[in-house]
């Protein structure tokens, strides 16, 4: 069933799009605070496109996201209480609880991590301010944490370029079909869990 081929392609019309920039950046910044969408959906169409723009797109993606994590720091020092019974009742709170965990046992290095990886770093950034954590260890470990994942989505796409388009679109839906899976099996261990 080819459902993902067709998103594709629209990624990368929207990704040419004069103001794809601005989204991205706002993207960026939600992300690291409150939305759940991460920007590498759009950060990585964009270089693939445009290979020559692949490390400035990066630099944007990497201060917009810490600015927005600089903005989740301040709703979990600020507004934690407010936010709290959302937290609990949305299934986010077993990765607050994770994010909290991993602060008392690594501290800033938990940022960086969180920063790098796929783990919901909003979860981090407002845990960061629930918990009063000195504010520069936790804008460094977000600048290095996410300018190396960002980085290296550029890279890879800068480096794939041209030649990687048409190998993406033919097996697009394989791979959007295998990331569904791995969401599924993912979601199924850690109900379980």
């Amino acid at each position: 069933m080819r459902l993902f081929a067709p998103l594709y392609d629209r990624a990368l019309t929207w990704a040419r799009h004069p103001r794809a920039p601005r989204y991205l950046g706002a993207l960026s910044f939600a992300e690291s605070s409150f939305f759940p969408v991460p920007p590498d959906v759009m950060l990585a169409p964009m270089a693939l496109a445009q290979p020559q723009r692949a490390w400035r797109l990066a630099w944007l993606t990497t201060w917009t996201s810490v600015l927005g994590g600089l903005a989740g720091y301040l709703i979990g020092w600020l507004a934690f209480a407010a936010i709290e019974p959302w937290l609990r009742g949305s299934g986010y709170w077993p990765a607050y609880q994770q994010a909290v965990a991993w602060f008392d046992a690594w501290g800033a290095w938990a940022v960086f991590v969180a920063g790098f990886s796929p783990i919901p770093y909003k979860m981090f950034t407002i845990a960061a301010g629930a918990l009063a954590m000195p504010l520069l260890p936790f804008a460094l470990a977000s600048l290095v944490g996410r300018g190396a994942r960002f980085f290296l989505v550029a890279a890879l796409m800068r480096w794939g370029g041209a030649r990687m388009e048409p190998l993406l679109r033919r097996h697009i839906d394989r791979i959007g079909w295998a990331v569904v899976a791995l969401v599924v099996v993912g979601g199924a261990l850690w109900a379980l869990r």
